[in-house]
């Protein structure tokens, strides 16, 4: 057998094309196999070999092609092709879970007497995984505040290897500046790593900022149809090479179909973002005005603390709304509850709403005075902002506050 057709982005010589334009068709060769229009599903865990010489020009890298379902399939391959042109990546490598790739991605990077440098706003699992597990195995973390840099350059050692942060963060929405982070990176010789999941690449391409890898939950708004758990990270392909190398040992693969779904989704990515953003910001606004609001954290609007620097590197601010309601727990419940279309549950990105209090939701095992300490208050509530008509959200919202302070 020849050499097997790899899917490419679209040409990058020609005119740069938009966003929209690389979510339909980055990645996909043509024609695909048997003249399908759509990404066919190669649902299998074993490949053939014509012959043992075909075997042999496989393992001496003289013909490209997979060999074992742990090591690659080619609906994922044109997964990852996609997911690496809107990201402008080297490469990209997907996983069976966000954190599935996080992990593997920070065991690739780290061994035992190196240290991590963490912001204390990252994705709470993630810092569990850097500060309960990679402890047992001689690995040293510090965790520093949010928009601190001279604290952050400070705590790196010469044992550091790895620089982790988030852009924007759940649930407060803070923002990095990306090209600071980079460079304090560069300048002490230490990979930079990113969670983007909040923003997504329409709104923000974090190598071109000069961050070394790019991690996304594509459970959130990559596959946008909360029907699908994955997680990809993207940089040079040097760099992912060497992760990709460790998945082959460790296993976090992604499946067959879960790649499948993931590139539908992504068809109409771009313009679920455009809607997404344009209904938070819109949402945000509202709650900004409201009376028995007392504080909104969204980067769109002007009172957020790195808002500038959002605007900077940033094309819109992300689905995600974060807000205060003035009062206690049960105010919070009592407007949760009030909500009529967006749903109470776990997650974003999706094309419908989601509320819920982090509060209840991410930390109810600890106290109000625990959860206080990092940062959560009991009157927070998240809304992940679907894809609805933005007035029907806002009336939602409106009746909502009305229902649950008349009653409170």
């Amino acid at each position: 057998m020849g050499e097997r057709a790899e899917p490419q982005p679209v040409d990058p010589a020609r005119k740069p094309v938009g966003p929209s334009t690389l979510a339909v068709h980055g990645g996909e060769v043509r024609p695909k196999p048997a003249h399908s229009l759509t990404t066919p599903i190669v649902q299998t865990a074993t490949y053939t070999f014509a012959n043992t010489q075909e075997l042999k020009d496989h393992f001496d890298g003289k013909i490209e092609r997979v060999e074992y379902g742990r090591y690659g399939n080619p609906t994922q391959r044109v997964a990852e092709l996609k997911l690496a042109a809107l990201e402008g990546a080297g490469e990209c490598l997907l996983f069976a879970s966000g954190m599935g790739a996080m992990t593997t991605a920070l065991f690739a990077m780290l061994s035992r007497g190196t240290h991590v440098v963490v912001t204390d706003d990252s994705y709470r699992r993630t810092r569990q995984f850097l500060n309960q597990t990679l402890s047992r195995y001689g690995i040293e973390v510090s965790t520093v505040p949010a928009g601190d840099y001279d604290a952050l350059e400070d705590a790196i050692r010469p044992t550091t290897r790895v620089l982790v942060s988030e852009s924007p963060t759940n649930p407060y929405n803070r923002i990095l500046d990306l090209e600071r982070f980079a460079a304090i990176g560069r300048r002490h010789r230490v990979k930079t790593v990113i969670d983007a999941t909040f923003a997504t690449p329409y709104n923000v391409r974090p190598l071109e900022w000069g961050i070394d890898l790019v991690m996304h939950s594509a459970t959130k708004y990559l596959g946008g149809h909360n029907d699908l758990l994955a997680g990809a990270v993207l940089g040079s392909a040097e760099l992912v090479g060497a992760i990709r190398g460790l998945q082959g040992i460790t296993g976090a693969v992604v499946d067959p179909f879960a790649a499948y779904l993931l590139v539908r989704g992504l068809k109409t990515f771009a313009l679920r973002m455009e809607r997404q953003n344009a209904n938070a910001q819109a949402v945000a606004e509202f709650l900004a005005a409201h009376p028995r609001i007392s504080r909104v954290h969204y980067a769109g609007l002007p009172s957020h603390p790195e808002h500038a620097i959002a605007r900077k590197q940033m094309r819109g601010f992300g689905g995600v709304v974060s807000f205060e309601v003035a009062g206690d727990l049960d105010a919070a419940t009592r407007v949760v509850d009030a909500c009529t279309i967006p749903y109470i549950a776990a997650s974003l990105g999706g094309v419908e709403s989601l509320i819920e209090q982090p509060a209840i939701m991410s930390f109810y095992e600890l106290t109000s005075e625990e959860r206080l300490e990092i940062g959560i208050k009991d009157n927070l509530i998240r809304f992940a902002v679907g894809i609805e008509d933005a007035d029907d959200l806002i009336s939602d919202l409106a009746q909502a506050l009305d229902r649950a302070f008349a009653s409170g």
